[in-house]
């Protein structure tokens, strides 16, 4: 097992979505990817949170032995995110973006992080995941994500990460506005042109797409929700399960590992949406994840 680190934000979210609605709910991407990878493997957090961040979100991280050792807590107030899901909830409408805090971060590794084998850049300013990755000294594995925002205002240093990462986990509008293709097909092999030996495309109800310089495309169905709460936070959740089951493989990573991934990242993700913020994913055991593996098989079984 080798140890995940992780830069993201940790936030507080509020969310209307046709089931109701939450004010300052535990969110942000470090926290949805931690709680999800944690289930395999050691998780190492780089981040910042103001005063108002409340004790009992650092125990949930604790108490699945995440690494909190490279989160500062500043004065100011914790990154805040507003936002409203309607129709299909594919995509979100932000009403509100408060940064607080989050806007002056600079993440700073502590020595012992600096050793970590798999490396997460979550969806923050290119310029700081560049700094991130010229304090880690060998990793493994590198993925990154990014968004909307970044591809516009900060492609240049965007293009420069691409090319030092393995993989790319992003969602199918991003993709297409990267890479100005008219479909996540023809977006996805336009991606691996641009460095990483894999992308995955996120589909939210769609499921996934995966291509690899190796052997082209794989791609599945999400696993059937009938009833989606919120899909806050299943985009990192995805990737959270799938770098955390990577990180617990032991011998060299193959195409057929990076598969495997992006199953039980859906998996976890499909548990996710299943209740506001992170309060499904913080009591799924892998014991769930199992079960629903097995339903899973069936879904994608001749």
């Amino acid at each position: 097992m080798s140890d995940i680190l992780v830069v993201g934000s940790l936030a507080y979210d509020s969310i209307e979505t046709p089931s109701g609605r939450v004010d300052r709910a535990l969110g942000g991407s470090a926290n949805y990817f931690s709680l999800a990878a944690s289930l395999w493997a050691r998780v190492r957090v780089v981040g910042v949170v103001g005063q108002d961040y409340n004790e009992a979100d650092y125990k949930l991280l604790q108490s699945r032995n995440v690494d909190l050792a490279g989160l500062e807590k500043v004065p100011g107030k914790t990154f805040h995110w507003e936002g409203k899901y309607e129709g299909d909830m594919n995509e979100a409408q932000t009403l509100r973006t408060e940064l607080n805090v989050f806007e002056h971060f600079n993440p700073k590794l502590p020595e012992h992080y600096k050793d970590s084998a798999f490396v997460f850049l979550a969806n923050i300013a290119p310029a700081l995941q560049l700094e991130v990755l010229n304090q880690v000294k060998n990793p493994q594995f590198v993925g990154m994500d990014t968004m909307n925002f970044w591809i516009e205002i900060a492609n240049a240093d965007l293009l420069k990460v691409l090319k030092r990462v393995n993989v790319v986990l992003i969602n199918e509008t991003e993709a297409e506005m990267l890479t100005r293709a008219e479909n996540a097909i023809s977006a996805a092999a336009k991606i691996i042109e641009m460095g990483p030996e894999a992308v995955v495309i996120k589909r939210g109800e769609y499921g996934f797409i995966m291509y690899t310089k190796a052997e082209g495309y794989f791609v599945l169905p999400a696993f059937p929700i009938a009833k989606v709460t919120d899909p806050t936070g299943a985009g990192d959740t995805f990737a959270g399960g799938f770098f955390g089951y990577l990180a617990s493989r032991q011998d060299k990573l193959t195409v057929k590992d990076l598969k495997q991934a992006c199953i039980f990242g859906s998996i976890l993700a499909s548990h996710t949406i299943q209740d506001f913020s992170v309060k499904a994913l913080s009591k799924v055991t892998l014991g769930d994840i199992e079960k629903r593996m097995s339903e899973y098989q069936k879904v994608i079984t001749v």
